[in-house]
């Protein structure tokens, strides 16, 4: 059986090699082609998708991989097991060297968001590593979060998925909400700081795809927080692949959930 959190170390570990190979921007940006997730795929992006696989494919385990860059892929015999990955989650960061970003990974026994039942995000700024299991908690370096969780009046927003235009159209939206924007360029992150009660809500202004949430989204769930998809239906049955797309809330409770993304429609 799989020991998925040594194999997210060992991608981790991976990643860092590519990092320190293409070191600046002028190495990392180069645009090599249209992804499957519909974004260009730049040279940092490619390089640390190909580690990833290399490193899954050695697994030669039975699952399907849904990867932002490559789509869909299917290793040994596939089956009812997906592995969802989004290797650089905050891309225009990495290409920048802005020390914000991270790599994701979400198991799941099934094909929808309510199937993941191990989830992963590194931070290549801080070296934080936020892990959950479902049914067992969230954790941040082993250490189980929960207790301080975010306010039920929202002191800090989390935009993610943003453009100068559509922060000028939807931050007037949150004015009588939130007290203070940020907008730091992982998702992921967004949703583990939102997990720690480091924030108290995270919108993405940009419909998010299942490699984007898929681990992050089970540290929230776990921790109790609200999280809900406003242009699909139901979350948990959301599925994990590279077509569905929707903008996501989250916050300490479903009603606040339902005023923020009434807010932002």
């Amino acid at each position: 059986m799989t020991d998925w959190l040594a194999t997210c170390r060992l991608c981790v570990a991976d990643i860092r090699e590519v990092l320190e190979r293409l070191p600046t921007r002028v190495e990392r940006e180069p645009v090599l082609r249209r992804g499957e997730g519909g974004d260009d795929t730049t040279a940092i992006d490619q390089g640390a998708e190909d580690a990833v696989v290399e490193r899954l494919a050695a697994l030669r385990e039975d699952f399907v991989l849904v990867s932002e860059e490559l789509g869909e892929r299917t290793f040994g015999a596939g089956g009812a097991r997906r592995v969802v990955v989004d290797p650089i989650d905050g891309s225009v960061n990495a290409k920048r060297g802005i020390p914000f970003f991270s790599f994701s990974l979400a198991v799941a026994e099934g094909a929808t968001m309510g199937d993941v039942v191990f989830g992963y995000v590194y931070d290549f700024g801080t070296g934080e590593e936020w892990t959950a299991e479902r049914g067992k908690g969230a954790f941040l370096g082993g250490a189980q979060l929960g207790a301080v969780g975010p306010k039920d009046r929202i002191e800090i927003l989390s935009f993610e998925g943003t453009t100068t235009a559509a922060i000028a159209e939807k931050a007037p939206r949150v004015l009588v909400l939130a007290d203070r924007v940020r907008i730091m360029g992982s998702l992921a992150l967004s949703l583990c700081h939102l997990a720690h009660g480091r924030v108290d809500a995270v919108c993405s202004l940009k419909e998010a795809r299942s490699v984007d949430i898929a681990a992050a989204q089970l540290l929230v769930r776990e921790c109790g927080i609200a999280i809900e998809l406003f242009d699909d239906p139901p979350f948990a049955s959301a599925p994990l692949d590279l077509v569905t797309r929707s903008r996501v809330a989250a916050g300490a409770s479903p009603e606040l959930v339902a005023t923020l993304a009434a807010a932002i429609r």
